[in-house]
């Protein structure tokens, strides 16, 4: 949809009202197939793996949303990444920042770095480092803005210049949505999301997303996604267009509470730092207020004493934040980078990413911003 702002946008892309009913919810279309009148004859549907009617109807929302042409869902964001992995060869090259979620580390080490593709780690809060380390081999540019867990910005546009048009830009705009940051209209050429989370929004369902403008890129992503395998089901499809809807107002309300959580937690004698794209002292404020609309609802921040059982003891002393991994819900979460979701770095990695014991990650919620000051203020109250 064009020409329509983007609170408009969230309720109105990929709906379709249904042909047979007049439904104005698009159906739930539990199938594995579909009937052909001849061979090779169908409605655009064939087998479920391949395009389900509710995964369609997210996927043209979706793509709506960031202003894309095409969109993919995946089973898990996870699922989404390992695609566009595989669009690589042997010998290829993978430039990412340094600061990314763990499970993508993983995955990058640990599955895909056997076949002989090559991954680079590179501080690029500074796009200029990013001409130290490119090579012909270089393939692929892994870019989270904000980063996970540290709220580093990068910059898209610059980052975009450096390259050469035969490199892929891929930018993950979990944290931000296309609320608040949209990759595509500064030169990404691959928008990944995990829609676990601010997407879909309720803390009910596991999916990821890759959009797009580039019609080969998409076919190439499409025979991947066809041919593994790793697809949504239709309910989960369903529950993810019902989270978009209220993307707009739940992003207003997850920043809202964001900045007045910040202000408290800078001045809270505990902490030593907080890292959030909003405060005027990051080092990246800048770039943030250029491609940003607001600075979202992940905060990280960093206790004095620095230690395990200083973190153990806030994080077990909260009742209004739970602790548990993922983020983008409606409830606040809290979670602890270095024993969850960064547990599969080592020791080394950890220190080299400024993962420490004593770092702290909440996803800001959309409760009563007084109440969730009121239970933090409880838990630092027990600290020692």
């Amino acid at each position: 949809m064009k020409n329509i702002k983007f609170d408009t946008k969230v309720i109105h892309s990929g709906l379709e009202t249904d042909p047979t009913t007049g439904s104005i919810i698009t159906p739930i279309y539990q199938t594995s197939t579909y009937v052909q009148s001849r061979p090779g004859v169908n409605k655009g549907f064939e087998y479920s793996r391949t395009a389900n009617p509710t995964r369609t109807a997210l996927e043209k929302s979706i793509a709506d949303i960031e202003n894309g042409k095409y969109a993919i869902c995946h089973s898990s964001g996870m699922g989404a990444a390992d695609a566009i992995i595989k669009l690589l060869n042997p010998g290829d090259e993978i430039i990412s920042n340094k600061d990314i979620y763990g499970g993508s580390y993983r995955m990058f080490e640990r599955v895909f770095s056997k076949f002989n593709l090559n991954f680079k780690y590179v501080d690029l809060t500074k796009a200029d480092n990013l001409n130290n380390h490119l090579t012909n081999k270089t393939k692929l540019i892994w870019v989270e803005t904000p980063s996970n867990p540290l709220m580093n910005i990068i910059d898209i546009v610059e980052i975009k210049k450096i390259i050469n048009k035969n490199i892929i830009l891929v930018v993950d705009n979990t944290f931000a949505t296309p609320a608040l940051q949209n990759p595509l209209d500064m030169g990404a050429d691959i928008v990944l999301h995990s829609v676990t989370k601010y997407l879909g929004g309720h803390s009910d369902l596991v999916m990821g997303a890759l959009v797009l403008n580039n019609k080969r890129l998409y076919e190439e992503l499409f025979l991947i996604t066809k041919s593994c395998g790793a697809v949504p089901g239709p309910m989960d499809c369903f529950l993810a267009l019902r989270g978009i809807k209220t993307l707009y107002v739940r992003m207003q309300k997850h920043c809202e509470n964001a900045k007045k959580i910040v202000n408290f937690l800078v001045n809270n004698k505990h902490i030593e730092k907080v890292y959030w794209p909003g405060l005027k002292n990051h080092p990246n404020h800048k770039i943030a207020k250029m491609q940003m609309r607001d600075y979202g609802g992940m905060v990280s921040f960093e206790l004095k004493k620095n230690n395990l059982k200083q973190a153990t003891s806030l994080l077990s002393n909260l009742k209004l934040f739970k602790l548990a991994e993922s983020l983008g819900g409606v409830e606040s979460l809290i979670s602890h980078p270095y024993s969850m979701t960064h547990a599969s770095l080592s020791k080394e990695q950890k220190k080299i990413n400024n993962i420490t014991e004593g770092l702290i990650r909440i996803s800001i919620g959309i409760e009563n911003h007084e109440d969730l000051i009121n239970d933090l203020i409880n838990g630092f109250n027990k600290l020692k």
